[in-house]
């Protein structure tokens, strides 16, 4: 009742305000920077160059000053900046300027005639720290184009786990930030995006249409909300102030016959500017198989972005975001799926014929298409009113294979056929007022939005044993009879266990698929003011945000976000702390499924449900801490570092429906996060920079279960780290690129190092009979020796453990069924030694992992002025390592790493 009564008081404010915005608005992640040159004696100066870069994030934009001395940077990323005056006959002059909201910073610059260069220091800009107690990581296009990426098809997601720290890097380009399952959230251009964009879910937005990127991995401020482990800020890349258009073509071959190709054109004017991609992806390789070998993995993908911004009056302007996405592709197979022997006749008989059905072929399509305008009123000098708009939809479709029964998988992973046919539209409007003025920078706003989901799913049971109505006298399931009056009671007896109502979706007996619809709404509401209040030394974030969620529950939560930093200017030190409070929302894949699936008779034994468990999915809350610290060493490097520590209740993960990309989210009583990350950064010099990411984020979840459909761990009642728990990554960067004027100018290489200690891997059998929280157990051999149970792995499961018994390797058609204890081992995943596992403190794991990546390329290869030319090769994993992402991972089975992946790629830019 409470959360009603709020709801029905802040829509009303929301609306008032976003109707009150309606005819005022802008893109809510970037600024602008403008202002007048003059000469010592006020006359403005035409034709001087004004520059401004960050040496952290390697943005740089360079403009002249027309008729009126005047110049202007509009899509300015928020981050301090050097801005550089030179003109023939005066000295140059400097300043720093700070960009943190969508009020324009205005400047005047009076140059000196000859002389030395002047310098003019704006307050807290700094040269390589910043002021900010968010602890927060800056990315360019012009360092992220030069850095390899592993998925061709989630090229974001690559990026982000390359170049922050707190990231475990998953298979899919799906990443977990600061120990969460994908709690992460992108923010385009204002745009709240926090429905996953895993390829498995959504198509994100293609990498080429990002100009830059903050990714917030500290205490989320106030305007954020939903999911927000991981913020990624992006601004997209704008044709305003382009008078001559620009652009490049792109195409690439390489391996797995993966081929790219690509244009973006940006072109405008003072007022208005548009800038519009298109790429496509075509290969054998589109997902991360449970094998090393690539086959059944085909996949393809096309990209078209534009945006459009055009100022009105230099007050009013419009900004729209357009996008369209579409991908196809192959549930990889393992060998296990392959010559899948199943029944083709008489399978209400006695003695079913069993033949070869075929290889497994399940499939999906992706349909993506996104509209975004937002309009922008400039109040005053000190004042910016945005209102904007979105619609997003996820179209899923996934396809089984043309014969069902040829989906039938091993008995611990899939036992039914599957469709889907999944909607996710996702609506909001929203507004906010940015007031800027002396010491603090106020921003106020509201976001009402709506998710439309709609569910389709088509099950029937393709195991003859899975439901069998009849035994045998040890009581092990028989494929074939109809029902359980066809027992003869003397060869089958009639199972115990055997469910009726599961009897006419049996496709081995004749049955029919079962039909599943589920749908809601998902209403949201959100309110959030916030101050940046820089005084001196210090900055404050100060924050306010309300979210009401109203979906198949109810929630509501009253959240603080506080920062404070310190800059410490003799020593280049800046320290600060900071505190949120969220509100933490079910993830809407397959929620409907999820929150009533177990309630379902037909569906509840098909989704393992946990006896007990409630079935709707909760809203959580969480409270999470941070501290920070900045240090820079002269103009050559910084270093940044932070502790966190998040307490959640009604904690979110993942399960998985079978050997299919169908997921769905499951609530765990709480979690506890603690863990650092750490970032160093060497800015441009002389060609070279690098930079360093390293974290250690745990992620200890405790039981029990309390909503959603069936987990396959934390049966035991005591804590358990997740799968996506790791110890230690690391990733390092090198770039170089030759500047000097030669015939080997534009040449430019890039390397990296990436390290991951390893995922956890619960599936893995080991022993520990005695263990309180280890559900290891453990067998005795024939001979007396303690051994491990591997019957409940298919030999090539084992195989792809790296499973080997006495020095004998499991192979995918030979393998074990039990294994001595000092006999067993594995190349691909770290046992714990006997009696040791515990699912909390020493759980099983991927084993560690060195992968290193390199580009080799040369700009304007001919040395052209219009038409440049640009060649660039790229090597993934050139040591060709063999490892594992994952094996058995609850929420996505088995994958491994990209073998060795060669790249060439042609660009002509003009």
């Amino acid at each position: 009742m409470r959360t009603l009564v709020r709801f029905a008081i802040f829509f009303p404010v929301a609306f008032l305000l976003q109707l009150a915005a309606f005819t005022y608005a802008q893109s809510a992640s970037s600024g602008t920077i403008s202002g007048t040159i003059t000469d010592p004696s006020g006359a403005v100066v035409p034709g001087a160059t004004v520059t401004i870069d960050n040496p952290v994030s390697q943005y740089s934009r360079r403009e002249i000053t027309d008729r009126s001395g005047q110049f202007r940077f509009p899509n300015v990323p928020f981050n301090p900046y050097h801005l550089t005056v030179a003109k023939t006959g005066f000295a140059s002059a400097v300043q720093d300027i700070d960009v943190r909201s969508v009020v324009a910073v205005n400047t005047s610059i009076a140059l000196q005639v000859g002389g030395a260069s002047s310098t003019v220091t704006v307050e807290a800009a700094g040269d390589l720290i910043e002021n900010d107690p968010t602890f927060h990581t800056d990315v360019d296009r012009d360092m992220f184009i030069k850095v390899p990426l592993e998925s061709q098809s989630s090229t974001l997601s690559s990026l982000v786990t390359l170049t922050t720290p707190g990231v475990a890097a998953d298979s899919n380009g799906l990443f977990h930030g600061l120990g969460d399952h994908a709690s992460n959230s992108f923010s385009i251009d204002g745009q709240s995006i926090t429905d996953q964009q895993s390829k498995v879910f959504s198509n994100q937005l293609p990498a080429n249409a990002v100009q830059s990127m903050e990714v917030i991995s500290g205490a989320p401020p106030a305007e954020y909300g939903g999911k927000t482990s991981l913020v990624i800020a992006a601004t997209t890349r704008s044709g305003q102030g382009m008078t001559k258009p620009t652009g490049q073509i792109d195409a690439s071959y390489g391996s797995f016959g993966s081929a790219t190709a690509g244009f973006d054109l940006s072109y405008g004017a003072k007022n208005w500017g548009n800038f519009l991609e298109a790429d496509g992806l075509d290969t054998g390789r589109f997902l991360d198989p449970p094998e090393f070998t690539v086959f059944h993995d085909k996949g393809n993908l096309l990209n078209i972005f534009d945006r459009v911004d055009y100022s009105f009056t230099p007050k009013d302007s419009l900004h729209l975001n357009l996008n369209y996405s579409r991908s196809w592709f192959q549930t990889p197979n393992a060998f296990d799926n392959l010559n899948v022997q199943n029944v083709v006749s008489g399978g209400t008989n006695a003695n079913p014929i069993f033949a070869n059905v075929g290889d497994t072929d399940q499939r999906s399509k992706i349909g993506t298409f996104n509209i975004s305008p937002t309009y922008t009123r400039v109040i005053s000098k000190n004042a910016v009113l945005n209102f904007g708009a979105w619609a997003r939809k996820d179209l899923y479709n996934y396809y089984p294979s043309g014969n069902p029964l040829a989906d039938l998988g091993p008995p611990n992973l899939q036992t039914s056929s599957i469709s889907q046919t999944r909607t996710l539209l996702n609506t909001a409007v929203h507004s906010d007022l940015s007031y800027a003025k002396g010491i603090n920078n106020i921003k106020i706003g509201a976001q009402y939005g709506q998710t439309f989901l709609r569910e389709h799913d088509y099950l029937g049971v393709v195991d003859p044993t899975y439901n069998a109505p009849c035994v045998d006298v040890n009581g092990n399931p028989l494929p074939g009879y109809a029902n359980q009056s066809a027992c003869d009671g003397v060869v089958s007896f009639p199972n115990p266990a055997y469910l009726s109502i599961l009897g006419p979706y049996d496709l081995t007996r004749s049955g029919t698929e079962y039909a599943y619809f589920g749908h809601t709404d998902v209403k949201e509401l959100a309110l959030y003011i916030e101050d940046q209040i820089r005084a001196g030394n210090w900055n404050f974030n100060l924050g306010l945000r309300e979210d009401v969620y109203n979906g198949l529950t109810d929630a509501n939560q009253t959240q603080p976000r506080l920062g404070i930093a310190y800059n410490i200017k003799p020593s280049s030190t800046v320290l600060s702390v900071s505190y949120a409070r969220t509100l933490e929302t079910p993830f809407n894949e397959n929620l409907v499924l999820s929150s009533s699936g177990c309630s379902n008779a037909v569906l509840a034994p098909l989704l393992l449900c946990t006896p007990g468990v409630a079935g709707t999915l909760q809203p959580g809350f969480r409270n999470e801490f941070h501290a920070s610290l900045q240090q820079a060493f002269g103009r050559h490097a910084v270093v940044s570092g932070e502790y966190i520590w998040k307490y959640t209740h009604n904690a979110f993960d993942f399960s998985v429906l079978g050997n299919t990309p169908i997921t769905f989210p499951i609530d765990w009583h709480n979690s506890k996060i603690p863990g650092y990350a750490i970032r160093a950064e060497v800015p441009v010099v002389r060609g070279f920079s690098a930079y360093f990411v390293a974290s250690s984020v745990a992620a200890r979840f405790f039981p029990p279960q309390s909503a959603g459909a069936g987990a396959t761990v934390g049966q035991s009642g005591f804590p358990f780290r997740i799968d996506h728990d790791e110890k230690f990554n690391q990733t390092t960067h090198l770039q170089y690129t030759l500047s000097h004027a030669s015939v080997l100018s534009g040449l430019w290489g890039g390397f990296n190092w990436r390290y991951d200690s390893g995922l956890v891997a619960g599936s893995v059998p080991c022993y520990n009979p005695t263990g309180a929280n280890s559900p290891c157990g453990g067998i005795t051999l024939p001979n007396g020796q303690p051994g491990v149970d591997l019957s409940g792995l298919t030999f090539d499961q084992q195989f792809q453990a790296g499973i080997l018994c006495d020095g004998v390797a499991a192979t995918p058609n030979s393998g074990f069924t039990a294994c001595d204890n000092a006999g067993y081992k594995s190349n691909l995943v770290q046992i714990p030694a006997p009696n040791t596992e515990d699912d909390d403190h020493n759980p099983p794991r991927v084993s560690p992992r060195n992968l290193f990546d390199a580009s080799l390329g040369k700009d304007n290869i001919f040395h052209k002025e219009h038409y440049k030319l640009d060649l660039d090769l790229t090597a993934i994993n050139f040591t060709n390592k063999y490892a594992l992402y994952n094996f058995l991972s609850t929420f996505s089975g088995t994958h491994y790493v990209t073998p060795r992946a060669l790249t060439a790629k042609v660009t002509l830019n003009f």
